[in-house]
């Protein structure tokens, strides 16, 4: 069974910085995609970046410049470095993994993904 964990949600101010982290563990899959999604308050849920494991990354264009996704694929586990950040990225950020057979922008669409964590909460204030 998969499940997957994420960690460092936090209060940051307008302009920091913080990182967050997801484990799948049980993820015995060889390849895939990981991702970060996050949904405000009366929204719906959007992709904030995916990678493949070959280190394809892709991300939504009000993160690009700002964020970095990235993973360490012995360790299963994916980290967003959130640079820069603004109050419109206030959201629960949820992890999600999936063993598609295609990466690259594949792991920007949600359909891709079987295994989604509970998520971290992220706020900012100014």
């Amino acid at each position: 069974q998969v499940r997957l964990e994420e960690r460092g949600g936090a209060s940051v101010q307008a302009g920091g910085s913080l990182r967050l982290s997801c484990v799948a563990n049980g993820y015995t899959y060889r390849g895939g995609c990981m991702a970060w999604f996050r949904q405000a308050p009366g929204k719906e849920r959007e992709v904030v970046a995916g990678v493949d494991w070959d280190d394809v990354a892709s991300y939504t264009d009000s993160v690009k410049g700002r964020f970095t996704i990235s993973l360490d694929r012995e360790k299963k586990t994916i980290y967003l470095q959130m640079n820069n950040v603004k109050h419109e990225d206030a959201a629960m950020y949820y992890c999600a993994a999936g063993p598609s057979l295609y990466g690259g922008s594949w792991c920007v669409v949600q359909t891709t993904y079987d295994y989604w964590g509970q998520g971290t909460q992220v706020t900012v204030s100014s």
